[in-house]
């Protein structure tokens, strides 16, 4: 039942489109932009691009940019729609709004900003509701309002009035051409003249006007179609089958190339239409439009189109290389198989398989015919291959061999994956992978049928390939990969490989056959079969280019490409060159079907991709061809502390100059972290496109390719720096880098001044401590000096000490000496007075011995010795030794006296003598031969001459003389 529901749409969708027209089979791919996507208002009147490659949209909210990431959005001053936009020769953005017009021209720091000219109009000229229309000519620049046109010529505004209302304003050709209700009018000599020689008709009403051919203009009308003017005529289009847009409420149209004409309208999207008249593209909402009422139109710098929509913003890769097949025959079912056969393209989807016819089309893409069921084919469609003449048709429900218009069943009951071309026993047949093993089909009257199947082998043999030596080789996805020789029919030999047998595991493995070499993509790359070791190595071509990548899928095409899927991207090794070398096609990335992929690379012009919704066609000559060199932009520069600050907003002169930076900006410290935004001007291939940055001053290499399209980095130390960035695309070709400049100054702890100032405090701070030192180290001298003072002191009471020690050990020593010599003075003493004793004594008894001796000589000799002992008893060389010692003794004791007291006498000297020598009175009256009351009398008598208090003892005043 569900099948013939699904038949019974197949047909009444073929039957409709037949009736309703033909697009291509391939239809470009369309981005929706959506009112949320781009942040501003619904509408969108006008599309302008500049040489950079930079959008401009005129929209309700303002001037709309889009660099192909970022969107942005500059209201005017009276935050009114704008309706209109031209980028002038004077490279400045001029835009009409409502009660206003001016012009947008990028600030110092690179941002737009909106400049009015009301100013300039006259007093009198100033209302006036929306501009329309902006044409640009030369220096002058017209602006179109319901009832005026301003013209800006040399900074001074003119205005023409028109009384019957300006409907249009547009040029072409170097030709500014208006209308009002007396038709179509030339500006000419500072004045508008009517030019034609037959009008349209008043109602008529233009909405565009582009170059045709040559001189020739083309004007679109609103609801009267589409005009040709030439040699101040006009006349109907008469090509492009012209006159069945008559009444589609045209909005805009141009030539899109030689041949194209793109048409944009109000009610039915936009037409892409030959010359032939042949409609190739009705695009609107039933095709991807967001909707079908298109206010404005460009065809951009890539020759693919942008349209503004009254809700919304849609871009057509028109121009692209590659197309999307998912015709609504195709019902969105899943694209598993595709083969070209019979002069005609069969597609084995999820849900049937269908056909096409080629003709002669180089590009099958731009094929207009409708697709054909295939009847009989309901049903999943795995596999489809032509062996010996047969398209086979592996489905879920069996094989079957592709008859003309229907599918015709081989076997029943099981499904099939593949089919191969195989000699058995030197009979051609056909290896059919199934789910249960492999099948042997032989021919039979030029007929396929079964004739068993490879005995010893049950699994399921979807990834199936043989090799030069005609041993099969098939992968299981968690056993491993097996090979089977059949060269012994009956028991054939199979052996399998696990990662015993070298490969890095026994999961994941697929079996291809690719530059006639049997080869196994694993988790851990490509490995290829050795047949001397019986193992599985790892593929020197292969991990060369893709280094161990996890590889799912390899199709090898007719000039010897290798086509791959690498985790959900397709790519393709491409050996036309030098040198091989890998190119991926993101636009397709994770658009394949995971685990079912299928490449069918056709030729050059034609590879068959499927998807997870019908399938998708690449020209691949066409893409090689379109390679552009990424252009990369810095789009925004912030630097950002406790609020951010725009340092660069995208432009270093006006919005079409090509200059570098010319100002260098000085940021103080405390905004020390910046944000960069940059993008490739790429709208359509941003999926192409990795970028790389480089802070220069800060970082040590380049970053590696990302797709981050920002960067930040915080907390940067004070210096010079230049931000550097770079894009590639996927053919690994770079951008020329762009770069920004800045400079971060040092905080204001070390500017010169806080230097200076440091300096100065330095010096102040030298000077105090050198004070302070002085002060410090005068103290402590003084201090130390004090202390050697002290120590001195303390040294010297130790010497002084030690010296009265020594005096005091000298002086007991001098004492004790000088009571030597005292005591030996007073033994000399005693020994004199002992003397004088006794030669008194001898002299007294010789005397009594002169009477007595009768001989004369005797007595002469006995009185001679008398005479001699007198004179030596009145000798005073006794006293002088005495004195001489005495003085020695006494430290010229008797000497200084005498010098102090001159009026001493002999006898005075010698009693002092005696009384220092501390002699008794007795002893001094014998040493003096007087009595002692005479020595008693002396003793008072020196006393007086001295003067010697009474209470002094003489003795104790000898004992403590010094002379002075």
């Amino acid at each position: 039942m569900r099948r013939s529901l699904l038949l019974i749409s197949i047909l009444y969708t073929l039957t409709c489109g037949r009736l309703l027209g033909q697009n291509p089979v391939g239809l470009p791919d369309i981005i929706n932009y959506e009112k949320t996507t781009y942040g501003a208002g619904t509408q969108n009147w006008a599309i302008q691009q500049d040489r950079n490659g930079m959008l401009y949209f005129a929209n309700n909210e303002g001037l709309l940019t889009f660099d192909g990431t970022f969107w942005k959005t500059y209201p005017i001053a009276n935050k009114t729609i704008v309706r209109s936009l031209v980028i002038a020769p004077d490279h400045k953005i001029y835009v009409g709004a409502q009660g206003d017009f001016g012009y947008f021209s990028p600030a110092a720091n690179g941002k737009l900003q909106y400049h009015s000219l009301l100013d300039k109009v006259p007093e009198g000229d100033k209302v006036f509701a929306d501009i329309w229309d902006i044409v640009a000519q030369g220096k002058d620049i017209f602006f179109r309002a319901e009832n005026k046109i301003f013209k800006l010529s040399e900074h001074k505004i003119t205005v023409y009035n028109s009384a019957s209302g300006w409907r249009f304003l547009g040029a072409a050709n170097n030709q500014i051409i208006a209308q009002d209700k007396r038709g179509l009018l030339k500006y000419e000599g500072n004045k508008w003249v009517s030019f034609l020689q037959a009008d349209i008709p008043g109602d008529y009403i233009a909405t565009s006007l582009s170059p045709y051919n040559g001189d020739t203009l083309l004007l679109a009308t609103w609801q009267h179609g589409l005009y040709t003017i030439s040699n101040n005529s006009i006349r109907k289009l008469q090509d492009y089958q012209a006159e069945r847009f008559t009444n589609e409420q045209l909005s805009q149209a141009f030539k899109l190339n030689a041949d194209m004409m793109v048409i944009a309208t109000n009610i039915n999207g936009c037409y892409i239409v030959n010359k032939k008249g042949t409609i190739v593209y009705n695009f609107s909402r039933k095709l991807g439009l967001q909707n079908n009422a298109v206010l404005s139109m460009l065809k951009d710098n890539h020759n693919n189109l942008w349209l503004g929509l009254n809700n919304g913003i849609d871009f057509i890769a028109n121009n692209d290389a590659i197309r999307h097949l998912n015709p609504e025959a195709f019902s969105e079912g899943v694209g598993h198989s595709s083969m070209l056969y019979d002069n005609a393209l069969y597609f084995g989807l999820s849900g049937a398989v269908f056909r096409i016819p080629i003709d002669e089309a180089k590009d099958f893409s731009l094929l207009q015919h409708a697709f054909e069921y295939i009847n009989y084919s309901a049903g999943q469609a795995w596999g489809m291959n032509v062996v010996k003449g047969q398209l086979l048709l592996g489905k879920h429900e069996g094989a079957f061999r592709v008859e003309g218009n229907s599918a015709v069943n081989l076997v029943a009951g099981k499904g099939y994956w593949n089919f191969l071309p195989y000699e058995l026993n030197d009979q051609p047949v056909v290896l059919a992978g199934n789910y249960n093993g492999i099948d042997i089909l032989h021919y039979q009257n030029g007929k396929l049928v079964p004739a068993g199947k490879i005995k010893g082998f049950n699994e399921s043999a979807r990834f199936t390939a043989v090799d030069q030596q005609k041993v099969i080789w098939t992968s299981h996805p968690y056993q491993g990969v097996y090979k089977i020789d059949l060269s012994q029919a009956e028991t054939p030999k199979i052996r399998l490989y696990t990662k015993a047998d070298k490969l890095p595991s026994t999961y994941n493995n697929h079996v291809y056959k690719v530059k006639n070499q049997i080869v196994v993509t694993t988790e851990s790359g490509v490995y290829a079969y050795n047949p001397v070791s019986d193992k599985f190595e790892p593929s020197r071509l292969f991990n060369e280019l893709f280094d161990g990548l996890y590889i799912r899928y390899l199709k090898e095409d007719k000039d010897g490409n290798v086509w791959f899927v690498h985790e959900k991207n397709l790519g393709v090794c491409d050996f036309s060159g030098n040198k091989p070398k890998l190119i991926y096609i993101p636009e397709l990335n994770g658009k394949l079907v995971s685990g079912f992929e299928h490449i069918n690379p056709i030729n050059k012009n034609n590879i068959i991709v499927g998807a997870q919704k019908g399938f998708y066609h690449l020209n691949y000559e066409k893409y090689l061809q379109a390679l552009n060199n990424p252009q990369v932009r810095i789009n925004v520069v912030r630097a950002i502390g406790k609020s951010d600050s725009l340092l660069f907003a995208g432009y270093h002169g006006e919005v079409n100059d090509s200059k570098t930076q010319q100002r260098i900006p000085s940021i103080r410290y405390n905004w020390n972290s910046f944000h960069f935004e940059f993008t490739a001007i790429l709208p359509q291939s941003q999926a192409n496109v990795e970028y790389s940055y480089y802070l220069e001053g800060f970082d040590k290499q380049w970053s590696e390719f990302s797709k981050k399209t920002e960067k930040d980095y915080t907390n940067l130390p004070y210096g010079d720096y230049v931000f550097r960035v770079k894009a590639r695309n996927n053919f690994g070709q770079e951008s020329a880098v762009a770069a920004y400049q800045f400079v971060i100054l040092p905080p204001w702890y070390q500017t010169i001044y806080a230097y200076m100032a440091y300096a100065v405090v330095a010096v102040c701070l030298v000077i105090l401590i050198y004070k302070r030192q002085q002060k410090k180290f005068r103290k402590q001298r003084e201090a130390f000096e004090q202390e050697q003072e002290r120590m001195r002191y303390l040294h010297q009471l130790e010497i002084d000490k030690s010296e009265q020690e020594i005096i005091k050990l000298k002086n007991e020593r001098l004492i004790t000496e000088i009571e030597i010599a005292n005591t030996a003075l007073a033994s000399t003493s005693m020994h004199l007075v002992q003397k004088e004793e006794l030669l008194t004594k001898i002299k007294h008894d010789l005397s009594k011995l002169n009477t007595n001796i009768p001989s004369d000589e005797n007595l002469y000799n006995l009185r001679k010795i008398i005479r001699l002992l007198s004179s030596e008893e009145k000798s005073a060389e006794g006293w002088e030794q005495f004195s001489i010692y005495f003085n020695k003794v006494h430290a010229n004791f008797l000497e200084e006296l005498k010098s102090v007291y001159g009026n001493l006498t002999s006898n005075d000297m010698k009693l002092a003598a005696y009384l220092k020598l501390g002699l008794s009175t007795k002893e001094i009256a014998e040493l003096m031969k007087i009595s002692p009351r005479g020595v008693e009398i002396s003793r008072y008598r020196l006393r007086k001459k001295l003067q010697i208090p009474a209470e002094v003892s003489l003795f104790t005043f000898f004992s403590e003389f010094k002379a002075n």
